[in-house]
């Protein structure tokens, strides 16, 4: 079982915050979901075995992809419906299930994001010692300039692997499916890790819809 974080003494206070993705929308409390660093993204329920908070939200019907990190949770919406009717709903839960202490998780996201990163950065067992070094140097630049940016968005970038100079990450939380994904992938993170590491040629994105 993962340690139960709660919020602090007294009210909880959520507000609601418009991300780049029209779909999605960012909840922040005044309360510690996760460490710092540490988030989690659940496209489906099917998704979100290891995360009570989230199955209760995938019980709204608009609800169709979320995402948790230290202090908000992303929910992207399914349908026509307009925020403006939603976010009362959603922020009286959240502040309600926070308040009383819901369980958010039944197992430690922060060790299985860890596993996850050390699995990445050591690649296939056929990886050069020269490509693990390079994979290393380009999550320790997606961590430090990068995941801080697009985490103030209500969305994630996680690094998947370095290949023949061709990185993949994904996209999570709002940033899949956003509109502006693409144009921040080549014109933001593409340039800056061909600038930092010369061994990147090109960066492709998982995580990003069809409709691009």
């Amino acid at each position: 079982m993962a340690e139960q974080l709660t919020a602090p003494a007294g009210p909880v206070s959520i507000y609601a915050e418009a991300s780049p993705n029209p779909e999605s929308m960012k909840f922040v409390l005044n309360a510690q979901l996760l460490a710092d660093g540490v988030s989690v993204d659940y496209p489906n329920l099917e998704a979100a075995a290891n995360s009570p908070l989230a199955q209760e939200l995938f019980n709204f019907d608009y609800v169709g992809r979320v995402f948790i990190a230290q202090n908000f949770v992303t929910v992207t919406k399914t349908t026509d419906h307009q925020w403006a009717q939603l976010i009362p709903e959603l922020r009286t839960f959240l502040k309600s299930y926070v308040e009383a202490s819901g369980p958010i998780f039944t197992v430690d996201p922060a060790a299985e994001q860890k596993a996850a990163q050390q699995a990445a950065a050591s690649g296939s067992a056929n990886s050069s010692e020269a490509d693990q070094q390079t994979s290393q140097k380009i999550i320790d630049l997606l961590d430090n300039y990068v995941r801080p940016a697009v985490e103030q968005d209500g969305g994630n970038i996680t690094f998947k692997s370095y290949h023949e100079g061709i990185v993949t990450v994904n996209l999570q939380g709002s940033c899949s499916g956003c509109p502006s994904a693409t144009v921040t992938l080549k014109s933001g993170i593409e340039n800056l890790l061909k600038r930092m590491v010369p061994e990147v040629k090109e960066v492709v994105a998982e995580g990003i819809t069809a409709s691009f």
